[in-house]
């Protein structure tokens, strides 16, 4: 990668997604696979005044003590043991940035899903920190990806392609990206507003035929704050009015195993059947993780139309321009989410083909568009 786009890379996240001031302490998350962005960070944050915490990790090692290595071999106390490091920053530290920079994004593959359950109860609090003190403003955070061969490969793309990919959904090529972004924040703010006191939203099409409410939530602009790249508006849907069907067009990815052709039916708020053309089984099973696994945190758009093909990482499919993607589980409490759980499982469903969303009985979007009146 040519150093000018990892520095403007670099002054993306430290200047509009972290929004680094004097004496911000930044936690800055990576793999030695990211060691250029993480570099070029370290050095823009002092620039700025800031305090840059690196906690660098081996290749193939993941936040939180996810990763194979420590799924593998943690005995139970230790995979309930929260990290000290990690929840002392995000209780105390004014923001960090995460940049996913796997080697191998199937090492979890074969891991006990109860495993990972256990290790992401365990961290929850870790998780409800980032977002309760995100939400009142305290704590910046900002997750985004540097390109490597394991990502690459999950792309079907060259490395020197899914580079351009990737700095293309950024749109670092871009002579003041920053400005792309602060425009992004102008355009979809308008369906923001649109959705201001709205109660009913109906969503129809060849995979999905679903009802559910947003009285009184709010819907946020996303923009490249807390993702980058970005491009997708959501809210949190009330807990207990989602009813329908839904099958997910794309694969659903978490925890390093891919579900294909799930299936979710939902009956007052709570997904009461599921089925999946692949690993079924684990798609059951973490459906089981809490109390909180079978509702709904977050329903979004996605609106970045410089994203068109699947990759297999959710930081990107999740906003492809013509989709809508909702999560299982924690919701964000900005939005009026009042549901909690250990898992946010990201699921994607395509809208560009014979599909359309109705809003308090107004078409509001059709076949991946926004057609409703200013």
């Amino acid at each position: 990668m040519a150093d000018s786009r990892v520095s403007k890379f670099a002054k993306v996240l430290v200047e509009h997604s972290a929004r680094v001031l004097p004496a911000d302490r930044i936690l800055l998350e990576g793999t030695t696979a990211a060691e250029p962005l993480l570099r070029e960070l370290y050095i823009q944050i002092l620039e700025k005044g800031g305090y840059p915490h690196l906690m660098m990790a081996l290749p193939g090692m993941m936040p939180f003590s996810q990763d194979e290595m420590y799924l593998t071999y943690a005995k139970d106390i230790q995979l309930d043991f929260v990290p000290t490091f990690y929840k002392l920053a995000y209780d105390q530290f004014e923001g960090r940035i995460r940049i996913h920079s796997a080697t191998n994004t199937r090492g979890t593959t074969n891991i006990d899903p109860e495993k990972l359950q256990r290790r992401s109860k365990a961290i929850s609090s870790i998780t409800q920190a980032q977002f309760r003190r995100g939400a009142d403003g305290s704590f910046k955070w900002v997750t985004t990806l540097f390109p490597t061969e394991a990502y690459a490969q999950d792309a079907n793309m060259s490395l020197k392609e899914y580079e351009d990919f990737v700095f293309g959904a950024i749109h670092i090529n871009e002579d003041d990206p920053i400005a792309f972004w602060k425009s992004m924040e102008s355009k979809q703010q308008s369906a923001v507003d649109f959705m201001m006191g709205k109660s009913q939203v109906i969503l129809r099409g060849p995979n999905v035929d679903l009802t559910l409410s947003v009285k009184g939530r709010t819907f946020m602009n996303s923009f490249g704050i807390y993702n980058m790249p970005d491009g997708e508006i959501f809210t949190g849907p009330v807990e207990d009015s989602v009813n329908g069907w839904v099958k997910f067009t794309y694969p659903a990815n978490y925890g390093g195993t891919s579900v294909e052709g799930a299936e979710l039916t939902f009956s007052n708020g709570r997904v009461d059947a599921a089925k999946a053309e692949k690993n079924q089984d684990f798609l059951l099973k973490t459906l089981e993780s809490d109390a909180g696994s079978r509702h709904l945190g977050e329903f979004a758009i996605g609106t970045n139309f410089d994203i068109q093909q699947f990759t297999g990482n959710i930081l990107f499919d999740e906003k492809i321009g013509g989709s809508f993607h909702m999560a299982l589980g924690a919701g964000y409490p900005e939005t009026g989410s009042k549901n909690k759980s250990a898992i946010h499982w990201d699921m994607i469903c395509d809208m560009r083909k014979d599909s359309e969303i109705l809003v308090d009985g107004e078409l509001f979007y059709k076949n991946g568009q926004f057609v409703f009146e200013k």
